[in-house]
């Protein structure tokens, strides 16, 4: 039963187990394992991540990190990612909820990250409050995203497939969204940031847009 004022029910049942299978074999063939490196090289202190999946990057965090804690809302990735924070050599705590109500006061976390979640959420200005609100003043924001494309055909066609069958069939993701944009405008400053395709080579899908980078409060 859901309370009044409980965050929504994320069930995605389906898409959970493709994508756990799928994100292993782009971690270790896909070149994502590398990319989830860099993204989280060099944090240190109290971390939030969110939508954290199946924990893929459990195992990238850094020595320096002392504790990371991790919400994701869907069960079977949950459990998943559960198991993966028993392998992580950081301290890891796993926990149900969105990310627009995160776990914590104002201000307890050095950084945050947000890898490939920033597409399925409900509400992407009121999670970045929420990234900003729970981040110390000067902490980081890492994220990896993908986004809308910069050719206008790619652009075009993103934008049908999320009115009709994207978000249905993966999970809520939505491809024309504009992370660097929903983040500056939440009030983070930009530090640096790369754009880049993935994959690099083949054919350019609709979720091969992306941005690697780091933003601060």
């Amino acid at each position: 039963m859901t309370h009044p004022g409980a965050p929504p029910r994320v069930h995605h049942p389906l898409f959970a187990r493709f994508y756990a299978r799928f994100s292993v074999s782009a971690d270790t063939r896909g070149g994502l394992g590398a990319l989830r490196s860099e993204l989280l090289a060099g944090l240190s202190g109290r971390v939030v991540e969110i939508g954290a999946g199946n924990g893929l990057n459990f195992a990238h965090y850094p020595s320096g990190v002392t504790e990371v804690v991790a919400v994701e809302p869907e069960a079977h990735l949950r459990r998943l990612a559960e198991e993966a924070a028993g392998r992580a050599s950081v301290p890891v705590t796993v926990l149900p909820g969105t990310a627009e109500a995160l776990p914590g006061p104002d201000g307890s976390f050095d950084a945050a990250v947000a890898s490939l979640v920033l597409c399925t959420v409900r509400n992407v200005p009121e999670v970045l409050a929420e990234l900003r609100r729970v981040l110390r003043p000067g902490g980081e924001l890492r994220f990896f995203e993908h986004g809308a494309a910069d050719t206008p055909g790619l652009a075009r066609l993103q934008r049908g497939l999320d009115r009709t069958v994207w978000p249905l069939l993966f999970g809520g993701c939505h491809t024309s969204r504009t992370p660097l944009a929903a983040i500056g405008a939440a009030g983070f400053e930009l530090v640096s940031y790369r754009s880049f395709d993935v994959p690099e080579q083949g054919p350019r899908l609709p979720s091969s847009p992306c941005v690697l980078g780091t933003a601060r409060r």
